[in-house]
């Protein structure tokens, strides 16, 4: 695969990122099969891995360190997050300074590794000052434990803050960002990707099948399939919200496009998603060898003017056809009481 640089690291990955989500019990709880998945994409030419300790339960960052043992680790561009609860414990979460020192030890441990290439924030943390935050991630840096912070479902105005932040406190900064991106999730067009753009940051989108939606299983007169992410995410699978309803029309429209440019829906869809001049590298979550293999293939993939003009009659850009597969939502529109003044 021909490799691009992410933001202005000078760092080199593949336009296709594996994600690890799918490896452990929230998909694949089969160790040595999803071993075997990490090692062929490797193989297959991919050099940049993303996971997370909530993946799991911290069981996906231990099936990605037993498939790197053995294998040079300067080759490997590794990545994970933290921010998510790992306890019951109220200071096992979040963004601060005690947690995410704490954290990244354990995730080194899990991975095997003496080092994370990037260490992302999951999601903003309205309880931690962002300075907070990247004090933490500056000092983690400096210890030889990271050697890259980023962030992950940020909205534009906090990927601004941080980095003005990182500017005027003289810390680390971070260096790319990681939101919801596909065909059918295209609300980051408006503002996230144009501000990475402008502050030289790296884009690493998670999603760009939309969940599944455009792996080519969802078509009108044919059951929505079950599985696990239905079942954790039912605000977006659930045919009986509009929002849903309108994926399945949009996903009918592309695979009739697919088919007459003579590639797979998820051929499609991920070469959408890499052919933006903001993106990096597009996050896939194979779950199985197959989902691999189907996926490998797009990295070749160019979409002619033509195609990308029919995609955005089918979905306009900007346009998120289901809210809640936006991923983060700040607390200004979840909590009524931030809206409303007393009585």
């Amino acid at each position: 695969m021909e490799m691009r640089v992410l933001g202005r690291t000078g760092v080199k990955v593949s336009p296709l990122c594996l994600g690890a989500m799918m490896f452990g019990a929230w998909g694949n709880p089969d160790h040595d099969e999803s071993v075997r998945i990490i090692r062929r994409a490797l193989d297959g030419g991919i050099n940049f891995i993303d996971t997370a300790d909530v993946y799991s339960a911290g069981e996906s960052e231990e099936i990605v360190g037993k498939a790197l043992a053995g294998i040079d680790r300067d080759s490997v561009v590794l990545a994970t997050k933290a921010h998510a609860s790992m306890g019951e414990d109220a200071n096992m979460s979040g963004n601060s300074r005690r947690w995410l020192l704490r954290e990244c030890d354990n995730s080194l441990r899990r991975l095997g590794t003496d080092y994370i290439d990037l260490y992302q924030i999951h999601r903003p943390d309205p309880s931690a000052d962002v300075d907070e935050t990247l004090s933490a991630l500056t000092d983690l840096i400096r210890a030889g434990k990271i050697r890259y912070a980023g962030s992950s479902t940020f909205p534009a105005a906090q990927i601004v803050e941080a980095q003005w932040v990182a500017e005027r406190r003289g810390r680390e900064r971070f260096v790319c960002e990681q939101p919801p991106y596909s065909i059918m999730v295209r609300g980051i067009e408006a503002d996230v990707l144009p501000a990475c753009q402008q502050y030289g940051m790296g884009v690493i989108p998670w999603s760009p099948l939309a969940g599944g939606w455009l792996s080519g299983r969802y078509r009108k007169g044919v059951d929505v399939p079950a599985s696990t992410r239905a079942r954790m995410l039912p605000q977006r699978f659930d045919l009986s919200l509009p929002g849903n309803q309108a994926k399945l029309e949009a996903a009918e429209q592309l695979a009739v496009l697919a088919e007459k440019s003579g590639l797979s829906l998820i051929q499609l869809a991920l070469a959408f998603v890499i052919q933006h001049p903001a993106i990096t590298s597009a996050i896939i979550g194979p779950r199985t060898m197959d989902h691999l293999e189907g996926q490998l293939e797009a990295a070749d993939v160019t979409l002619d003017p033509a195609v990308l003009d029919r995609i955005d009659e089918i979905v306009p850009p900007g346009t998120n056809l289901n809210r809640p597969d936006g991923g983060y939502q700040p607390p200004a529109l979840t909590t009524p009481s931030l809206r409303r003044r007393p009585g």
